[in-house]
């Protein structure tokens, strides 16, 4: 694949279009289970709140569990191979919702589905990356991270909406389409045999290096602190809203946080290629802070729509920012391992959000969560992150 090797400028190669797509695809499945699988498991299995938590209890253990693995797998076998395997099984649990009624087939198929979830969103980051090039790699990562963000705003709205009108079996087979289509996407481009091939560094046995990259770990840390801050806007911002009695304007809020992302992402993955990360980190920091104090503070609903627009140009600097350096801190061999440790950090973070927040939020409310705990997550980050930069540079004058 020469316009890989020699298009040094070239970005939105098919491959690359081919794992954001493929990532889209995978992400928006889930978002689409996590609005509509609790209605359904209510309204046609006689579940309740508890059976409905559940199904997403179940998806999160999986996803924890094989995020380590999927370093390793993608690092340790041939990704062609591994890919065919994934858009395989990937059809085969979405057209198992079809068929397998009741609540423990659908706890094991969720089980099921989150450590394919892990493996295969591993992969097409991984992927993503090496794709891209060099110089381009703070812009690249930006627009793959968007291709997350667009199925975070698009796939709640889309799972009620055909759950809502057209029911539970149209939207089993519609998350079927999508996986077939994810299939197509994952495998349709030959990508070089030096991307595919496994690592030739192959030791014997196992280790704790095979499953997480230590160099990425200082990154993978901030990046949790950020996804930890944004569980508590992801997990508690539809009881806010419907405690100021906004909660029509709930979707609407995401919305406008999505479209504060699309805008500044090509501006942003620029300033981070051209000036480095400090230029996008610093910036974000204040930006998400600032949101969150707004949020907090929300009194009308012009207030409410100016936090999301606040909140998704910090949230927009900082996650592709960590998530680059993360990568970008282990050599090209390492990428899948780096990947997974990164989004490892960010699975654990969220799961951690949604329990320990709502302690804070029953205790304190929502105004203190937002206006005060958050914040505090938020420069505390910062902190960590001035203090990371600083040990980094003494490290490299050293060597």
């Amino acid at each position: 694949m020469n316009e890989i090797k020699n298009g040094a400028a070239r970005l939105w190669t098919p491959e690359f279009l081919s794992m954001s797509g493929s990532n889209f695809l995978l992400f928006i499945s889930q978002y689409i289970m996590i609005a509509a699988l609790p209605i359904y498991i209510m309204d046609s299995l006689g579940g309740g709140e508890l059976e409905a938590g559940m199904a997403m209890t179940f998806f999160q253990i999986g996803t924890v569990t094989a995020r380590p693995l999927a370093g390793r797998l993608i690092d340790g076998i041939d990704k062609r191979r591994l890919l065919r395997i994934v858009a395989v099984l990937f059809i085969v649990i979405m057209g198992a919702f079809l068929v397998l009624p009741g609540l423990m087939g659908i706890y094991g198929l969720r089980l099921a589905h989150g450590a394919l979830f892990a493996v295969a969103t591993t992969a097409a980051a991984a992927l993503a990356v090496l794709v891209l090039p060099p110089e381009r790699k703070g812009t690249g990562i930006g627009y793959f991270a968007l291709s997350t963000n667009l199925a975070m705003v698009v796939g709640p709205m889309l799972g009620l909406l055909i759950i809502g009108g057209l029911g539970a079996r149209v939207m089993f087979a519609f998350l079927t389409a999508c996986a077939v289509l994810t299939a197509v996407l994952l495998l349709w481009r030959k990508l070089p045999d030096e991307i595919m091939q496994p690592s030739r560094r192959r030791r014997k046995g196992l280790s704790l290096r095979d499953f997480f990259e230590r160099r990425s770990v200082p990154a993978a840390f901030l990046g949790g602190l950020v996804f930890f801050a944004y569980g508590g806007v992801l997990t508690f911002l539809p009881l806010y809203a419907r405690s100021l009695g906004m909660q029509e304007e709930t979707s609407l809020f995401y919305a406008v946080f999505a479209a504060v992302i699309v805008v500044s992402r090509p501006l942003i993955g620029r300033m981070f290629d051209r000036f480095g990360p400090d230029a996008t980190v610093w910036p974000g920091f204040v930006a998400f802070g600032l949101g969150m104090v707004l949020l907090g503070s929300v009194e009308s609903l012009v207030g409410l729509f100016v936090a999301a627009a606040v909140l998704g140009l910090g949230f927009g600097a900082l996650s592709p920012a960590f998530q680059t350096l993360a990568v970008t801190s282990a050599p090209p061999a390492r990428s899948g391992v780096a990947t997974a440790t990164y989004f490892w950090s960010l699975d654990i973070s969220v799961g951690l959000a949604a329990v320990l927040l709502g302690f804070v939020a029953t205790a304190c409310g929502y105004s203190f969560l937002y206006g005060i705990v958050l914040p505090a997550v938020i420069v505390g980050n910062a902190i960590c992150y001035f203090f990371w930069r600083k040990t980094a540079r003494v490290g490299r004058r050293r060597k």
